[in-house]
């Protein structure tokens, strides 16, 4: 019983942001482990004299769900291509970043019919699920990634402060 109303409350997060997000640009799908919340980003494109660059990115939000005990974790997963064409030849560039991500985008656009703005913030959609998820009862814990992150930050300020002892520790003797 207990494994049927964790599959039930499943369902419902899931139901629940997908109307969220209804008329919004943000695209919703299932996963073995819970769903993906994806959205492709405008960057600007910038087109000079001689070189041509394309930017293109989507940003995921994929949430894992652990329905038993009402726990999500929430992970941000960044894909950039980047293409540049040129007098010095063709670049093509991929990049995936997969962690905790905080970032905006803004493009101004200016033209006959005055001018458009476009704004991504990656923290709407952390909002959307958060919220959601927050009034059903659920509870976010950190990714696996994101405390290995933790982790290395921490074990690199010791370092920092190790060496800083060391060298004073040098100085004073």
């Amino acid at each position: 019983m207990r494994e049927a109303n964790g599959a039930a409350a499943a369902d419902e997060l899931y139901a629940r942001i997908e109307d969220a997000a209804a008329n919004t640009p943000y695209r919703m799908h299932r996963t073995e482990e819970g769903f993906e919340l994806t959205v492709d980003v405008d960057v600007p494109q910038w087109r000079e004299l001689l070189t041509r660059r394309r930017i293109t990115q989507v940003h995921t939000y994929r949430v894992a769900l652990r329905p038993e005990e009402k726990i999500f974790t929430l992970t941000d997963v960044v894909r950039t291509v980047e293409y540049e064409a040129g007098l010095g030849g063709v670049r093509l560039g991929k990049t995936v970043s997969v962690g905790r991500s905080v970032s905006v985008t803004t493009n101004r656009t200016l033209g006959g019919s005055g001018s458009e703005q476009y704004t991504f913030s990656s923290a709407e959609g952390h909002r959307l699920i958060r919220g959601v998820a927050g009034k059903l009862g659920w509870r976010e814990v950190q990714p696996v990634s994101v405390k290995i992150a933790l982790g290395a930050a921490v074990l690199g300020g010791l370092g920092a402060v190790a060496a800083l002892i060391a060298v004073a520790a040098v100085k004073w003797f």
